[in-house]
């Protein structure tokens, strides 16, 4: 089969046939074959060489960067197009094929917003990993359809040698599996009816890197049994190829499976815009969006920024959810509050950008011409825009980031911006007095790949510090109310601090209650907030859902309280951004304003005069309500050989490490361990030093928990050191 890639002709069509889209992503745990499987659908859609297709040296397309083909994993999703003949008619599939790294999911959170169906790779031999259930997780939180793929069956058959037979059992285990996190997980009205069956073919197996695969209803239409699968690994590598690309080929099997039981755009959108759009349905836009009318107004959100090494422009890929896009086009963005103009609307041909005229509401697609960033909603007049896209985890390792040479500083500093703008889970700080810049990531691996692309692909040369773990801080009981005066003297805030309820915080951390202000009724947070046991009085007090903190207004009667009420909200922001203790961010505080005075001119309640005070009033209540720092804890399935086991559990045990489970397999050994994160850094070296380089281990959770009352002074005088706070701060 030769390269060939779609022509523009066919694209101009098919972006228009709404039913004939399928927006979809690969995801998996790490090493479960998701690029492999790309490669394997660009080649049978003619769009790379299929001898090429899986293959470490030539292929694996998606990988764009040096570093992804040196250590042979995904750091970045990439988008991917092509067309697929189903019942002799033509369907555009947008694929996008995301990492299976604990410490680059999110780029799968940002992925989940822009498609509606995704095909879950599970290792035949391996079972489901503590990633799969996070990537099942990130789907079904967006209302994203799961199909299942079981991969790398050719080990069943190679190395382990089972009988159809036991292959059978193997796989019936993982689909109950995957079935029970379906249950475990998704909202009430998907648990039964998202659950994959291999009767009606929602459930494939094969192998992505042999590019072959089966279903039930493609063995009976082909007429082939396993046992012909089995058989082709005794022939020689091209006969195998040859009869593979005739009778099971990958693409054929796992696209009819997509097309069949993945949404189109405008079924998807039904059920999917009530879950990440929180304005008014029966509004005429919220119509346009409920029905991905075309015709109606444009709403555009961004999940990825790539920035174009030659030109510098900044590409921005996402979902078009109503609307048509088309270039010259003045745009509205609702987060920046201000007009762009489009250049281009592009569209991927296999996995290069194409430039077309206009591309209806229903595709994934990207435009040029716009400066802003991930989760943007771009509208054509200002919108109540889409919900925050919030990642699983949060970034917990910090590094100092200096140039050997003071004159590199501003170039650096336009580098880290790009970079944070390309990556939206790294947090960058730059502090342009000190010349300090901060860089937070999920883990060493991610903060090693930034490091190493900051100096290989945008050539400065950089320096970092050794990690340093991000904490958060919270509050033990209810303070006293803390008095904030205004620095003219004329105004006065009353603030007390206290924890949050267990239950909405839960309810925050699992996204049935949404990030952001609340300007007028909303019944579904009230609603939920009495289902976690608050009164309906309190529930219609809170204005402000923010980083895991909620604030409540509990003034009454307080006339010219709208006018200031917005910058009390930016001013108990900047106290949850950075606490009292160590300037690290809050977590699980409830801040109620009690009561107000306010000068009676305007001039005299400006931002220079709320924001001091709003400050000061809620740090008061915070200092008398038993401050606490808390830190990042992970739960970790470690894999070794059953004779390390001792090496493993001291190890754990030296690092405030608490082993939750022990599980003996024949020959090896899984540990289930929580530990803080500030006694991981290095752990990957440890790990592999004590088990002689057989060891691994996979992320299962993150939380935050206490740190122990008899280190935290410890921790907070070396925070506090290492910002150059002075002692009364």
């Amino acid at each position: 089969m030769v390269k060939k890639e779609l022509s523009i002709e066919k694209l101009k069509r098919l972006v228009k046939e709404q039913t004939h889209i399928r927006n979809i992503a690969t995801s998996a745990h790490i090493h479960h074959g998701k690029t492999a499987l790309t490669d394997n659908l660009l080649a049978s859609a003619g769009l790379m060489a299929e001898k090429l297709a899986g293959d470490l040296e030539g292929g694996m397309t998606t990988w764009q960067h040096s570093d992804e083909q040196e250590r042979l994993l995904t750091v970045d999703a990439a988008n991917v197009s092509m067309v697929h003949d189903f019942n002799n008619e033509e369907y555009l599939i947008n694929l996008i094929d995301t990492p299976g790294h604990v410490d680059f999911s999110g780029n799968v959170t940002r992925a989940m917003r822009a498609i509606d169906g995704t095909i879950v790779l599970v290792c035949a031999s391996e079972g489901i990993m503590p990633q799969t259930e996070t990537v099942i997780k990130q789907a079904l939180r967006e209302r994203v359809k799961p199909v299942l793929f079981i991969n790398k069956t050719d080990r069943l058959i190679k190395e382990l040698k089972l009988t159809p037979e036991q292959m059978q059992e193997r796989f019936v285990k993982i689909i109950d599996n995957f079935n029970l996190l379906i249950e475990q997980i998704a909202e009430k009205e998907f648990r039964q009816k998202w659950k994959v069956s291999v009767n009606d073919g929602s459930v494939a197996f094969g192998s992505a890197r042999d590019n072959w695969a089966m279903s039930i209803p493609f063995m009976k239409k082909k007429g082939i049994s396993f046992k012909d699968i089995i058989d082709i690994y005794s022939k020689e590598k091209e006969e195998r190829e040859k009869w593979v690309w005739e009778n099971a080929a990958a693409a054929e099997v796992l696209l009819d499976m997509v097309i069949k039981h993945l949404p189109d755009p405008i079924e998807a959108q039904k059920y999917r815009i009530p879950k990440i759009w929180h304005g008014d349905v029966e509004s005429e836009f919220g119509k346009g969006l409920m029905h991905c009318d075309k015709n109606a107004e444009v709403a555009f959100v961004i999940t990825n920024i790539v920035i174009d090494p030659r030109s510098g422009k900044e590409i921005s890929a996402g979902r078009l959810f109503s609307g048509t896009l088309r270039p010259g086009m003045d745009v509205y963005l609702n987060g920046d509050k201000k007009i762009q103009k489009i250049q281009q609307v592009l569209v991927y041909n296999g996995i290069k950008p194409e430039q077309l005229e206009e591309v209806p509401a229903g595709n994934v697609c990207a435009i040029s011409g716009i400066v802003s960033q991930t989760g943007e909603t771009i509208t054509l007049k200002p919108q109540e825009p889409f919900e925050n896209i919030r990642h699983i985890f949060d970034p917990v390792i910090t590094k100092s980031i200096t140039v050997p040479k003071p004159q590199d500083l501003p170039k650096l500093i336009e580098v880290l911006k790009k970079v944070a703008k390309e990556d939206p889970t790294l947090r960058i700080e730059i502090n342009e007095e000190t010349g300090e810049n901060l860089m937070s990531g999920m883990g060493e691996l991610h903060l090693e790949i930034i490091e190493n692309r900051i100096k290989t692909e945008k050539g400065v040369e950089v320096k970092t510090s050794e990690p340093i773990v991000v904490y958060r801080e919270t509050v033990m009981k209810k303070g006293i109310t803390g008095e904030g005066k205004s620095p003219n003297k004329h105004n006065m805030f009353f603030i007390d601090v206290e924890p949050l309820e267990d239950a909405v915080y839960q309810a925050i951390k699992n996204r049935e209650i949404y990030d952001g202000r609340r300007k007028k009724k909303d019944e579904a947070l009230w609603a939920k907030l009495n289902e976690c046991g608050i009164s309906n009085e309190e529930a219609r007090q809170y204005r402000d859902v923010y980083k895991e903190c909620v604030f409540l207004d509990k003034t009454k009667g307080e006339v010219h309280i709208g006018e200031v009420i917005e910058m009390v909200m930016d001013g108990v922001e900047q106290v949850i951004d950075a606490g009292t203790l160590t300037r690290e961010p809050c977590m699980k505080l409830k801040i109620s304003l009690r009561d107000i005075k306010l000068h009676e001119d305007a001039i005299h309640r400006g931002p220079a005069q709320v924001y001091p005070a709003v400050r000061d009033s809620m740090r008061m209540s915070i200092g008398s309500a038993t401050p606490v720092l808390f830190e990042p804890v992970q739960t970790l399935l470690v894999e070794g050989p059953l004779e390390f086991m001792g090496d493993l559990t001291s190890l754990f045990q030296g690092k405030r490490g608490q082993i939750l489970d022990i599980k003996q397999n024949p020959g090896h050994i899984e540990i289930k361990v929580k530990m803080p994160v500030a006694e991981m850094i290095g752990i990957a070296s440890a790990l592999r030093s004590a088990t002689e380089g057989r060891g691994n281990f996979s992320m299962i959770d993150q939380t935050f928990e206490r740190v122990p009352a008899s280190i935290q002074p410890t921790i907070i005088k070396k925070i506090r050191d290492r910002k150059g706070m002075a002692e009364n701060e």
